[in-house]
């Protein structure tokens, strides 16, 4: 079973498009499955996906850049991010035909072509790979936070407390093994909303932890307009080193373009799914900047150069011990559900593919009707042992390499400029038939090459971060 399909089309025609033909409200897309999504189940899905394990780094980041670039850096990101969105948004809908797109690809091959509907491919779906591996490591570190926290109240803060994370990682994948039999993404809204409670208290609670830091009797923390200082805090290759991986950071934590068309189709066709995308889309971008500036700011505040990479799991903070514990729990329960956002698109690609080259066959096709707890649950087989290698497969490469913040660097070097800037601005400037060499095609075309440049030296430096890290590395040690 594929993501949520064919909803009725809109009678508004599609504000903020070009040649967006005018469509009849009777009209069926597609199977006619009805949508049932709007601004706030949409806007939590954005959340969801957003506030993630990008948030524990921002300390770190704006250690590394300091007080102004870290500030404009982060500014920055979440503005380019809202203006693709938006575009995006607008090409929901095929230009022709009227209909809707069900993921980020056919969306491109309605603007663009078949070719670039490869690159796509290439660039949304091993990010989406490489999106579940992290969540797989973030948690497993959350959940050996809650372990360490309890081992140094009890031994003190000095004790060694070692705890393996491969343990929990197991746990993890068995529980997105069950959560992975969700049919679909329009179910998933219940996980979605749960999960972004759990964004913003551990978010909160690393906040108030990092004020209290802050205004507190101890020490006052190094920090510089900077950051960290060369020849003091690390040596000039390390600081460059260090500066293009937190911007690697700080882009994967405004990384959710890659599941937007999916979000946007399950949206009710009235009113227009692109003006309630970009409401949607504000409310979450504008809700996760500010959290990521307080937290990034105060956690700086708190820790100054020496800021831990997750500032939850570094141990900058060991009391009170049951709110630490608590936070990495409730950081855990938030990626069992962002972990679904991500994983849904990989899962219903697969299955729509299956369904098109065997459509006579039971393995695949079929569901059987199974009453579990008193609910009639539709069990496919095929979904069955496909998501659970899957998910599987994911939590093998987690264990394989366990490195939080230069995976997510590179992650957010990779996936921030195909997909959230290139292929938008793009379509956009098909859609909008924007001329060559015009000021608009010009300013769009600067916008584009800024971020390819800022992505490259970005995976450069989580690169340089990843092959430091494996030359200290013992697989399976605590």
């Amino acid at each position: 079973m594929s993501l949520p399909r064919h909803s009725s089309f809109s009678g508004a025609e599609q504000n903020g498009t070009a040649h967006s033909p005018t469509i009849d409200k009777n009209i069926e897309d597609d199977d006619g499955a009805q949508q049932t999504g709007n601004m706030w189940t949409a806007s939590a899905h954005i959340i969801t996906a957003v506030i993630g394990s990008g948030v524990l780094s921002l300390a770190w980041a704006l250690a590394q850049l300091g007080w102004i670039a870290g500030v404009v850096v982060l500014t920055a990101f979440s503005i380019i991010t809202y203006f693709t969105a938006a575009i995006l948004a607008d090409c929901f809908r095929n230009p022709t035909t009227g209909k809707r797109s069900h993921n980020y690809m056919e969306v491109v091959r309605a603007h663009l072509g078949s070719t670039s509907v490869k690159l796509c491919a290439l660039a949304q779906y091993s990010n989406l790979v490489g999106v579940t591996i992290g969540y797989t490591i973030t948690a497993s570190i959350s959940l050996v936070a809650v372990s360490r926290s309890n081992c140094f109240h009890k031994q003190g803060h000095d004790a060694a407390c070692h705890t393996a994370d491969y343990p929990y990682m197991v746990a993890f994948g068995c529980l997105q093994i069950v959560l992975s039999q969700i049919p679909n993404f329009s179910e998933l809204s219940w996980l979605s909303g749960l999960a972004a409670v759990m964004s913003f208290t551990y978010s909160t609670i690393g906040l108030g932890l990092s004020l209290a830091k802050v205004v507190g009797k101890g020490p006052r923390q190094k920090t510089s307009i900077v950051g960290t200082t060369v020849g003091v805090d690390v040596t000039s290759i390390d600081k460059v080193w260090r500066v293009f991986q937190s911007v690697g950071n700080i882009a994967f934590a405004y990384s959710f373009s890659n599941i937007l068309v999916e979000i946007q189709d399950t949206l009710k066709p009235d009113p227009p799914e692109n003006k309630v995308m970009r409401k949607a889309s504000l409310i979450g971008i504008l809700t996760t900047t500010v959290f990521y500036l307080l937290c990034g700011v105060l956690g700086y505040a708190a820790f100054g150069n020496d800021a831990p990479g997750n500032f939850l799991t570094g141990f900058g903070f060991f009391e009170p011990f049951w709110l630490i514990d608590f936070a990495n729990v409730c950081i855990a329960v938030h990626l069992v559900g962002a972990y679904q956002v991500y994983a849904q698109p990989i899962f219903a690609i697969v299955e729509e593919k299956c369904h098109k080259k065997w459509p006579n066959s039971s393995f695949i096709t079929k569901d059987h009707q199974m009453k579990v707890l008193g609910v009639v649950y539709p069990l496919n087989l095929f979904r069955l042992v496909w998501r659970t290698a899957y998910v599987i497969l994911s939590a093998v490469l987690a264990m394989i390499f366990p490195f939080f913040n230069d995976i997510l660097g590179l992650l957010g070097a990779c996936s921030f400029y195909p997909i959230t800037v290139y292929f938008p601005v793009e379509m956009h400037i098909v859609r909008a038939n924007i001329k060559k060499f015009s000021s608009t095609w010009v300013w769009l075309k600067i916008l584009s090459w800024t971020c390819l440049a800022i992505s490259l030296v970005a995976a450069a430096g989580s690169i340089q971060g990843l092959i430091e890290s494996l030359k200290t590395y013992k697989p399976f040690a605590s």
